[in-house]
């Protein structure tokens, strides 16, 4: 069954779901970076509203809480740590799962896992503007405790909520009641107040750095979506230690959220910028300090430049060298309960290593291809 739920009450909503001759996406089995396409959309825009357990309109202490998780986290070791820290930040709130392109099985999963300690769990899956712009949907976001933003395609979550009622709810739940938020993969890069949503093709760490102005690279902006008070001049990346292509061309994403943070810092003129890259099954949890702390399987890396690129033009390579020391870079190794430290108030860290990332030409001239 396949329905756009417009101003429904709780009970008319759980009877359409219960009439549902389709099975409820599976419980028990992580969070997932979206939890599949359980509701499948509607097809035609508008939005879908799943309310998977307890009553919405909760209220709750609430304190400043962002995890970033860098997607593929499904039963990960360090996913429920992760959820249960950030839960613990609106204890018996509201969580509310946001997307498009239809309802997920994750806030079926936080039932499921964390259930009785949450008012309630639903999903919105948001598809156009004009159910961005409905102050119902804008609603659902305002009553929420915790958000948490799923994986899937940013450039949908740009086109469809950027100037919205939609941003305007989401950046006054960051920056007003200064609630627990959360986003993995497409979320997660909507979260930096630099942000890469791409219309086309996710562009490749050798593309990026053959040619720093490539075609798939035009969708890098700043400071124009959600303001998260904490990323400020910050870009963020997913899927770290994903492997592109076979032998020798293939290619992590390491490169790639280099070649961002050298266009962020060109395109402020700025060595303020920083960039945050998280690998897969990795969680990154920030609290109103912003000393953040790294769970999960895979490694946090936080990069800060000590140059400007010198060179960095459409159509040749990226140089972007300063003798071997172009951006250094602190890495944090996640495990299950929560590892390192690091300060995102003065960039500096605790309980990993660090290393400087450069290019003397391109990709083939980038030191640290598959992180370092």
């Amino acid at each position: 069954m396949k329905t756009t739920y417009r101003r429904l009450t709780t009970a008319l909503l759980t009877a359409l779901l219960a009439s549902s001759a389709l099975a409820k996406p599976p419980q028990g089995v992580g969070g997932g970076n979206g939890g599949g396409n359980g509701g499948g959309g509607n097809g035609g825009g508008g939005y879908d509203y799943y309310l998977a357990c307890g009553t919405a309109d909760n209220s709750a202490s609430l304190s400043q809480a962002t995890l970033l998780i860098g997607g593929a986290e499904a039963n990960a070791q360090g996913e429920q740590a992760a959820t249960e820290w950030l839960i613990s930040h609106a204890q018996g709130g509201d969580y509310l799962v946001l997307r498009s392109g239809g309802t997920g099985g994750q806030a079926d999963w936080m039932c499921g896992t964390f259930g009785s300690q949450l008012g309630s769990a639903a999903e919105l899956s948001i598809d156009d503007r004009a159910a961005a712009s409905d102050p119902a949907v804008a609603g659902y976001i305002e009553s929420a405790e915790i958000i948490f933003i799923a994986g899937g395609d940013q450039n949908e979550y740009e086109d469809f909520w950027k100037n919205t009622a939609v941003e305007d709810a989401l950046n006054a739940h960051m920056n007003v009641k200064r609630a627990p938020i959360a986003g993995t993969s497409a979320g997660l890069a909507i979260l930096g107040q630099s942000y890469y949503a791409p219309a086309n093709l996710g562009v490749l760490s050798r593309e990026i750095l053959d040619n720093p102005y490539h075609s798939n690279t035009q969708d890098i902006n700043h400071g124009d979506f959600l303001l998260h008070p904490q990323l400020s001049g910050l870009i963020t990346d997913s899927h770290l230690d994903r492997v592109t292509g076979k032998g020798r061309a293939a290619e992590t994403r390491h490169g790639r959220t280099f070649g961002f943070l050298a266009r962020t810092a060109q395109d402020q003129v700025s060595l303020t910028v920083r960039a945050i890259g998280l690998e897969e099954g990795t969680f990154l949890a920030i609290p109103a300090s912003g000393v953040a702390t790294v769970y999960g399987e895979g490694s946090a890396f936080f990069m800060q430049p000590n140059s400007l690129p010198e060179q960095i033009t459409e159509g040749s390579p990226l140089v972007w060298s300063n003798s071997g020391k172009a951006v250094s870079v602190y890495r944090i190794q996640g495990d299950s309960n929560g590892h390192g430290s690091f300060d995102l108030n003065n960039w500096s860290g605790s309980g990993g290593s660090s290393s400087d990332w450069y290019t003397t030409s391109g990709y083939d001239g980038f030191n640290c291809q598959s992180g370092c």
